[in-house]
């Protein structure tokens, strides 16, 4: 038999701690990786003659990609492979078989659109044995960002490629971060779709009538990733915690939350949270509480009763933070790589 190639290439969710909508405006925002929940994606190598062929199997679709046409260029999926491909000096002449699936939930402010894309181009290029860098992965996934979102902040593909907490600002370097004290979280999924473009777009438009007050808001929103960013170095989560409180706050003044996620944010400081807020683009989608381990049982059901789908822990330590791995194994009749 003989020797056939597959890469398995991992990445996970994230969540944005503070700073969403006023990283669009050129604010900071703050996010973290959500290891718990991840996109998977694999490559095989397929019959001569065959072409590329994209299995996405949670969302029921299939492409078939022959040579430079017949590439779907508005496809997300598509794009991204044609992007790898070209980057790391290959022709779109292939012949392989590409399948891609996550239990991240799309459309929740979990990153599910990166990390399907990060997850991509990490096994398309360890496949054909090209080493790429997280900042390389991240600009290589903001292409298909822009189909999915519009005008993303690009905090999304960055804070999934590298895979560690970030301070992002638009158009600068972002700076990975590292924690003073174990960050944990609790994300209430209110099982109500948050399409990011749509609710993007509806904040511009907010903006252009009202650029004053949107302004004024969105540089409080900065000034509290700023102190957020010191309170997790510092591993003061007690401050963190009211930070978030007010985050929240803020973003319900831009009409972004709604009665489910205003009910899960009460229900989760009632709990016990040291604070919480909507995550994401809004008006559906997450809400993160921040907990201790003695309160997390109690937020945990506090917000399952109060509405939410399903509640996803995660937890950031000092220490544990890091760049993506390698795994490698081979047999004689199948090799697997897998990029974790």
């Amino acid at each position: 038999m003989g020797l056939r190639q597959v890469t398995v290439a991992y990445a996970p969710g994230k969540i944005i701690l503070v700073g969403e909508h006023a990283v669009v405006y050129g604010r900071p925002a703050v996010a973290v990786p959500v290891t718990q929940v991840r996109a998977q994606a694999t490559v095989g190598d397929a019959g001569k003659g065959q072409g590329i062929t994209i299995v996405a199997t949670d969302l029921g679709q299939r492409l078939l990609l022959r040579g430079e046409e017949g590439w779907p260029s508005e496809d997300p999926l598509a794009t991204t492979v044609i992007a790898t491909l070209k980057y790391v000096g290959l022709s779109l002449e292939q012949d392989l078989t590409i399948t891609v699936k996550s239990d991240i939930p799309i459309a929740r402010g979990l990153g599910s659109g990166a990390a399907v894309s990060t997850a991509m181009v990490r096994a398309v290029a360890a496949h054909f044995s090209r080493n790429l860098s997280p900042q390389e992965v991240s600009q290589l996934v903001y292409e298909a960002e822009r189909l999915h979102h519009g005008t993303p902040s690009g905090i999304d593909n960055t804070v999934i490629a590298h895979e560690r907490p970030v301070y992002f600002v638009q158009g600068q370097t972002p700076q990975t971060l590292a924690v003073g004290r174990t960050l944990r979280l609790l994300i209430g999924d209110t099982g109500e779709p948050s399409p990011t473009k749509a609710v993007v777009g509806a904040v511009r438009r907010q903006w252009r009538r009202s650029q004053g007050r949107y302004e004024s808001i969105f540089d409080e929103i900065g000034e509290i990733a700023l102190r957020v960013r010191r309170s997790l170095e510092e591993g003061d989560i007690a401050e963190m915690g009211r930070l978030m409180n007010e985050n929240h706050q803020l973003l319900r003044e831009l009409d972004l939350s709604s009665p489910l996620l205003d009910s899960l944010v009460t229900a989760a400081r009632d709990g016990g949270a040291l604070g919480a807020k909507l995550s994401g683009a809004g008006r559906g989608g997450n809400v993160i509480a921040l907990v201790t381990e003695e309160v997390r049982p109690e937020v945990e059901r506090a917000l399952l009763s109060a509405g939410a789908e399903r509640v996803i822990g995660t937890e950031v330590s000092p220490g544990r933070e890091g760049s993506p791995s390698m795994e490698m194994s081979g047999k004689l009749a199948r090799r697997d790589r897998r990029a974790v």
